[in-house]
């Protein structure tokens, strides 16, 4: 039996949660580049999936690293959820009531603050990331009262097959478009002269992802073992990523953009990876989660200097989130106002090592801002402080 095995129960419960932490701060810091290159390198359009023969390799796997951001978050979400309902040392409670007002929370941030941030106004609303998390905290909120067995059911049912469902389309003025669009097809949900309203991230995969998290909570319990978490999530991850292998392999099932072989390896590489993301596919599912189980078994009891930044990121995530949308916001304004539009009526740099050293500008500054709130979010008896 190693070290960590033997620690007592409450340096236990610090590893564990520390990994979560580690985890969700590392996507932090790549939501952060890629946000910084929609800020940027705005000039170079990504589509969905992405047009590879217009992509230069670099630009795509820069993408490709943020394609883990929104998985793991909402997967995340739903583990936190069950280790809000089963405290340590504690008995069980309800998960119901907190998901709910948090996943409200959650929308009415998307609709006001986070939307603002984007582009400075109100003529557009797009229901993007926050707006999917939020609904799939409310779907949690309603499927938590269910043993595990059917929440794990029920999450492997929609995130395997929600690709059958890819044929399944509404035209804009047919009853049920609304409600398909918010599920399942992206698409404008109300347009006009002045305001409109589109639906970025349909929710529903996102619930199925959500649901998952939520029924794997048990592994992340103070009564489990280092050693035997490790197991469980590294043949989780085993298991996720083989069936991709299989599935993408053979162009069998689970996304819409078959892969071919390219001109070169790198380009077969490219094309083999290039899932889609909205809604985000089985595969796109496979790769970003099956790869998030496997490090959350690497950070389970890793600890240096390095760990520890990454948790301070990832222990005030909300904070952390609008702070940098605000900070590109007025960022790109005072370099719009200063410099001006160099390409296409934007300001874009030249080269994408430009967005990434920015970036890492970026994130050594938010650190101690990010560091100090969290101290305080932990210190705080104030219920509402603790949504952020």
């Amino acid at each position: 039996m190693n070290k960590s095995e033997t620690l007592s129960p409450k340096l236990t419960k610090t590893n564990r949660l520390a990994s979560i932490d580690i985890l969700r701060g590392l996507v932090m810091l790549l939501m952060l580049l890629d946000h910084m290159r929609e800020r940027f390198y705005y000039q170079h359009r990504i589509t969905d999936p992405i047009t590879i023969e217009d992509t230069d390799t670099e630009l795509f796997f820069t993408r490709i690293l943020a394609h883990f951001c929104a998985p793991i978050f909402v997967f995340l979400t739903g583990v936190s959820a069950w280790l809000y309902a089963n405290p340590n040392n504690k008995a069980p409670r309800s998960a119901a009531e907190f998901l709910l007002k948090r996943g409200l929370f959650l929308v009415l941030l998307e609709v006001t603050l986070v939307n603002f941030s984007w582009f400075g106004n109100y003529n557009a609303l797009y229901l993007q990331v926050i707006w999917a998390i939020g609904i799939s905290m409310i779907a949690l909120a309603l499927a938590s009262p269910l043993p595990r067995f059917w929440i794990a059911a029920l999450g492997l049912t929609i995130v395997f097959g929600h690709n059958a469902l890819t044929a399944i389309e509404f035209s804009s003025n047919e009853w049920g478009y609304s409600l398909w669009t918010i599920l399942h097809d992206r698409g404008p949900l109300y347009s006009s002269d002045t305001f409109s309203v589109f639906a970025s991230y349909p929710v529903l995969p996102w619930i199925g992802v959500i649901l998952l998290g939520f029924a794997l909570g048990p592994i992340f319990s103070a009564k489990v073992e280092s050693k035997k978490r490790k197991q469980v999530l590294f043949g989780f991850s085993a298991a996720a990523l083989s069936l991709l292998v299989l599935l993408r392999g053979f162009n069998i099932y689970g996304e819409t953009l078959p892969w071919q072989a390219g001109a070169n390896g790198i380009e077969t590489i490219m094309s083999f990876l290039n899932f889609t993301k909205y809604p985000p596919s089985l595969h796109f599912i496979l790769l970003t989660v099956g790869i998030a189980l496997a490090l959350l078994a690497l950070f389970d009891t890793w600890q240096n200097k390095l760990s520890d930044c990454l948790k301070t990121y990832g222990s005030a995530p909300m904070f952390f989130y609008l702070l940098h949308l605000y900070l590109l916001l007025i960022g790109y304004k005072l370099v719009m106002w200063t410099v001006g539009p160099n390409v296409d009526g934007l300001f874009g740099f030249a080269a994408l090592w430009q967005v990434w050293l920015l970036t890492a500008i970026l994130a050594v500054v938010l650190y101690l801002p990010t560091r100090t709130f969290s101290r305080y979010k932990h210190s705080s008896n104030k219920a509402w402080i603790k949504y952020f």
